[in-house]
């Protein structure tokens, strides 16, 4: 039997095998926030695919954390039946449904997140055409921890196997982390990582102590000042206090090195140690081949997500599990119908230069 084909637990969460979709903005709900049509075969397809779960592209928390056009929502009961039908297209072809919750902060368009953008500090990305965020007050972060916390009972009372939350890729929760994003001297300043323990103490108390919940993570930035490894690790310190399900980390590629230490040791190698079995931790990035799982697994991790290979093999795992080969580029002639892509998220791939290989 190949690596990870066999049955495997996070904590609570039971999954038939450890390849897990990973979450990938598709770029094609509704203006609503609710999910579209076309997303619902998208999803059923990599289930049947083999993968033991698919987690969900990012679902705001609030309309204030809109982040992209085409983003849905679960920040309100009107979106439960939106919810539910995602939920059930991926169970009911096989695999577990997992839902990650987001904010997007200083990165949400203003015109999509009600005029403004708010974030930890009115410190602007440092990306071209950035917004200046409007610093949150204290009631503004105390209703987002509830924001989140509700939206991860909406995602049980849907029929979610579990909830991630969205700690990663620049977004709100890693905003609070960051030194670069996060200037506040109260007691939300990053050195604390308040905003970060308390949500998840928030969350695990509204869903239960049976309900899994996991949390993704960027390991650094390449901001000055900025998040660095070993502010990811006192994070990850924290982290493990709570009864958590996984860990998931956020890596462009799988081996990929440090872009700050003087270190030969992937990252994905350096989390996993400093982890030492507190929690499950899945690992990410560009894991396209069965010659890439072998050298992931190498590296630590307990579960492996797969993004990119997901969209251009439906069967990756059938395809791995077999050991015929696995689909690593996409074709024109077919596309994007063989892909079964919405068409947010295939538009998407169509028009981003060098995101996807095609083939002749």
């Amino acid at each position: 039997m190949k690596p990870l084909l066999d049955p495997i637990r996070l904590n609570n969460l039971e999954l038939k095998n450890g390849f897990i979709v990973a979450p990938m903005t598709t770029y094609s709900s509704l203006d609503n926030g609710c999910i579209s049509p076309d997303e619902l075969p998208y999803l059923a397809r990599r289930a049947q695919g083999g993968f033991g779960a698919i987690m969900t592209a990012a679902c705001y928390v609030h309309s204030s954390g809109k982040a992209f056009t085409g983003q849905w929502g679960c920040d309100h009961d009107n979106k439960l039946d939106s919810l539910r039908s995602v939920a059930q297209a991926i169970q009911s072809n096989g695999a577990k449904a997992i839902l990650q919750i987001h904010h997007g902060g200083r990165q949400c368009p203003p015109k999509l997140a009600g005029g403004e953008c708010i974030s930890a500090s009115a410190i602007a990305a440092e990306n071209p055409n950035a917004v200046i965020p409007r610093e949150m007050i204290d009631t503004e972060i105390e209703r987002t921890i509830e924001d989140y916390a509700q939206a991860a009972l909406r995602a049980k009372v849907a029929g979610y196997d579990a909830v991630e939350i969205h700690g990663a890729n620049t977004y709100l929760i890693q905003q609070f982390v960051s030194p670069h994003s996060n200037r506040r001297e109260d007691k939300w300043n990053p050195n604390d990582l308040l905003f970060p323990k308390r949500l998840v103490e928030a969350v695990l108390r509204a869903v239960g102590p049976d309900f899994p919940v996991g949390y993704r993570f960027s390991p650094e930035e390449p901001e000055t000042p900025g998040i660095r490894l070993d502010r990811t690790k006192r994070l990850i310190d924290e982290l493990c206090k709570f009864k958590l399900s996984f860990l998931h980390i956020s890596l462009r590629n799988y081996d990929q090195k440090s872009i700050h230490a003087d270190s030969e040791e992937p990252i994905l190698k350096q989390i996993s140690v400093h982890i030492n079995g507190r929690l499950p931790l899945i690992g990410v990035g560009s894991i396209r081949s069965a010659e890439d799982v072998s050298k992931a697994l190498q590296l630590g991790p307990t579960a492996l997500a797969i993004a990119r290979g997901a969209i251009c093999d439906v069967d990756w795992v059938k395809h791995y599990a077999a050991g015929t080969p696995i689909r690593a580029t996409l074709s024109k002639a077919d596309f994007p119908q063989a892909y079964v892509l919405p068409a947010g998220l295939a538009k998407r791939v169509e028009d981003v230069p060098g995101w996807f290989d095609f083939a002749e």
